[in-house]
């Protein structure tokens, strides 16, 4: 059996800590310089000859920043001889350039994809991207987890006789629906229109509304436009209490404040694929941590057995 290694880089290293304690491994250490002239290095200071590396890095602000120290990171575990190097990204925020909707603009999630393969990725595991499909991008193999288990097991521990999940918008219905068969209710839809990235219209919600507690699920959130747009739709549907839930809390340019402040949400759920940002609370704020469940993918991966089995056991 190969040895196990783990790295993790600068963005979320505290999640890399839970992991590795799941793990029963130590993490081991890395140091990030910076040249004269800006440039980045990344030295791995423990040894990475014929072991199963694996580098812990989601892609957050400052994500160029940081997607470079993760090309670094495999650049670097590649010439030191690894035998496997495995990218483990809770967050892949270019998933949501996922294709060309626009005359002359880049695709950047197939682009990053091939810059990690380049650099020496052989497999990805990845956690709820914006679009499923773009594991399609990438030329290794790639371990797509979500965290609906874990959401799923904290609204348990609510009343959930008058309860509808909605999703904001069509494309992530799937998951909705997914979770709303979880907790055994019904689920329904908002119609969105996007006309800029923080600008939308949602002009109805299919499904039953009126008196109904409802858990807003969407795949991450960030500056908040389109959750609080459907607040507006739930709240002209006479719902009866609103919670909010998310794999992804980025809350980027005060989201979560403004979230926070609408009396009529209960309370925000989201996992640990990224770190809150500092000075960023609420006292609605409640994060769950998936580390339990990226330490056991790892394991299953470093020990050749089955990943997509996680998903069919009893939650």
């Amino acid at each position: 059996m190969r040895e196990i290694a783990v790295f993790s880089g600068s963005a979320h290293p505290r999640l890399a800590d839970e992991v590795c304690a799941h793990l029963g491994v130590p993490l081991s250490p890395v140091r990030v310089s910076r040249f004269a002239n800006d440039c980045l290095e990344v030295q791995l200071q423990a040894n990475c000859r014929e072991r199963d590396v694996f580098l812990i890095q989601p892609l957050v602000a400052p994500v160029q920043e940081n997607l470079v120290e993760l090309l670094l990171m495999c650049d670097a575990a590649r010439g030191a001889s690894a035998s496997r190097i495995t990218v483990v990204m809770p967050h892949y925020s270019y998933a949501r350039s996922d294709k060309k909707d626009e005359p002359r603009i880049s695709i950047g999630g197939r682009l990053v994809a091939d810059l990690l393969v380049a650099s020496g990725a052989g497999r990805v595991l990845a956690m709820t991207l914006h679009s499923p499909q773009v594991h399609g991008f990438f030329s290794v193999p790639v371990d797509h987890l979500h965290a609906l288990r874990e959401l799923a097991a904290h609204f348990r521990g609510h009343d959930l006789s008058r309860t509808t999940v909605v999703s904001p918008d069509l494309g992530n219905a799937k998951q909705a629906a997914a979770f709303a068969r979880l907790l055994g209710v019904p689920v329904a839809a908002g119609a969105k229109q996007r006309f800029a990235d923080d600008r939308v219209q949602i002009s109805s919600v299919i499904g039953e509304i009126a008196g109904r507690d409802v858990i807003v699920l969407d795949d991450e959130i960030a500056k908040g436009s389109t959750v609080l747009e459907l607040l507006d739709r739930l709240r002209e549907l006479d719902a009866r209490t609103i919670r909010v839930a998310c794999t992804h809390g980025l809350f980027s340019a005060g989201a979560l404040g403004r979230l926070s402040a609408e009396p009529d949400v209960l309370e925000i759920v989201c996992t640990n694929t990224v770190p809150v940002p500092n000075g960023d609370r609420s006292d609605k704020l409640r994060v769950l941590s998936i580390a339990p469940a990226l330490a056991e993918a790892v394991r299953r991966i470093h020990n050749g057995e089955s990943v997509s089995a996680l998903f069919h056991e009893t939650p």
